[in-house]
């Protein structure tokens, strides 16, 4: 039996018609023998059938002979973080992140929260959970509520990338959007207040809710942006922030409610550790390049591009040994908490900057935008992907300056640049653009790009 919710790079698909109980059942068991685990962290996050998929995936683990780490409701980087702190061989998340809410899907790493290959992890899993060639024969593992005990450390380990002494009075607000992370914000939020940090938390959303009554969590799309930005400006806060369903990513609202695009937090980011640590490397993905790359020259770092994607970064990083690496989609991702992806991370970095700084978080970008503005990522839904981007290189490839294909194709001229990619999925053409000339040739040169792709703008 094919198993069409196997993806690109996770597992992904429609409850009931390419994944269910039976299926995550084959998954779990197929990931314990492949890697001939002794034990493997099972978390999930807040959609209604995240339970029941995950007690199946366990029942897999179990059945082939490993222990089973329950860490129950929980971001995926509590996933992440539980596999290192406990030794083990893999980590399952069952989460559909953002999708739909008749979705479901799951997210895997290896021991030491390494990404999984997809030729020598990934296929193979696939072909173990479509055969259901079984071979363990080993006595059947042992299901162990670790949930308390992994929160505990994983809140240690986010809090440790910040200075809470030098915390100064800030008020917060929190948009969890009714996914996973209300409870884990919850707990650092208990272990900041025994701290006597001076922080005010507006929660919204906060409580997690399977039929997400105000949407699925996306904070990246504009339509979603005023539910965190209208709280902001009503209660004046300092800044602002909303999670995805599996709190992977954070998303910023300074203190005018003005949604902050995540290749600008990158570029904060990257500058902060580069001050704690000079000359350290940076990951960055090629969509949108030049603030990380001026942020990290003039800091003195070296900046390492990578193909988009959390394996492809994670991988970027472990290779360099880079301190840290963003994507302009708002995932983060830092050396010290296993080269994995963090929500929580993030804010707390940017609330001591604030507080160090006295500056406000539109003080700190506000230059970064004026210098170097992006249009953001369009969409385009396009008969044919290789005739558009055909159209498009032909007539502009002659004038550029530079050609890079890292990722899709990027062309580079005196005052712009754009990277046109395909979706792995779709018949989708992603393109952003961005510009040292101000923010007007962004608008000419999307439409201008735009006539060339053809198709429909989504």
């Amino acid at each position: 039996m094919k198993l069409s919710c196997f993806k690109a790079y996770d597992i992904r698909g429609e409850i009931d018609v390419n994944i269910d109980s039976a299926i995550s059942y084959r998954i779990g068991r197929a990931v314990s023998q492949h890697f001939n685990a002794k034990s493997i962290v099972i978390g999930f996050d807040a959609r209604e059938t995240s339970p029941t998929f995950a007690s199946a995936v366990a029942a897999g683990i179990q059945d082939s002979g490993a222990d089973v780490i329950n860490i129950g409701l929980a971001g995926t980087e509590e996933m992440y973080w539980a596999v290192s702190e406990f030794g083990s061989c893999a980590g399952i998340q069952v989460t559909a992140s953002h999708n739909p809410i008749n979705y479901s899907g799951m997210k895997i790493v290896k021991s030491e929260s390494q990404p999984i290959d997809e030729k020598s992890d990934f296929k193979i899993i696939k072909k173990i959970a479509e055969t259901e060639k079984y071979v363990s024969e080993r006595k059947r593992g042992e299901k162990l509520d670790c949930s308390v005990r992994a929160r505990e450390a994983y809140v240690r380990k986010v809090l440790s990338f910040a200075d809470i002494s030098v915390f100064r009075p800030l008020k917060i607000v929190v948009n969890s959007g009714n996914g996973a992370a209300g409870p884990t914000f919850d707990a650092i939020a208990k272990k900041l207040s025994k701290a006597n940090t001076p922080l005010e938390f507006i929660k919204i959303n906060h409580t997690p809710d399977h039929t997400f009554p105000n949407g699925i969590p996306n904070p990246l799309l504009p339509e979603n942006h005023s539910a965190t930005a209208n709280v902001v400006r009503e209660v004046s806060a300092d800044f602002g922030i909303a999670f995805d369903g599996d709190f992977d990513r954070c998303f910023f609202f300074d203190e005018n409610g003005a949604f902050v695009p995540g290749e600008y937090i990158v570029g904060l980011l990257a500058g902060i550790f580069l001050d704690r640590e000079a000359g350290s490397r940076i990951v960055h993905d090629p969509r949108v390049i030049w603030n990380t790359k001026d942020v990290v020259v003039n800091k003195g770092g070296i900046a390492v591009q990578s193909k988009t994607g959390h394996t492809f970064v994670k991988q970027a990083m472990r290779a360099h040994k880079a301190i840290y690496g963003g994507e302009m989609s708002a995932h983060h991702y830092f050396r010290d908490f296993a080269y994995c992806d963090s929500g929580m991370i993030p804010w707390l970095m940017v609330a001591e900057l604030v507080s160090r700084s006295k500056r406000s978080l539109g003080d700190w970008v506000h230059d970064r935008f004026n210098a170097f503005p992006s249009s953001g990522e369009t969409n385009f839904l396009v008969k044919d992907v290789n005739a558009s981007i055909k159209r498009v290189l032909e007539a502009y490839q002659d004038k550029a300056e530079s050609l890079d294909e890292t990722d899709g194709v990027s062309l580079s001229f005196t005052d712009w640049r754009f990277n046109l990619r395909r979706s792995n999925t779709e018949s989708f053409v992603r393109l952003n653009i961005e510009s040292r000339r101000g923010r007007d040739i962004l608008d000419q040169k999307v439409n201008a790009i735009a006539d060339l792709l053809g198709g429909e703008r989504i």
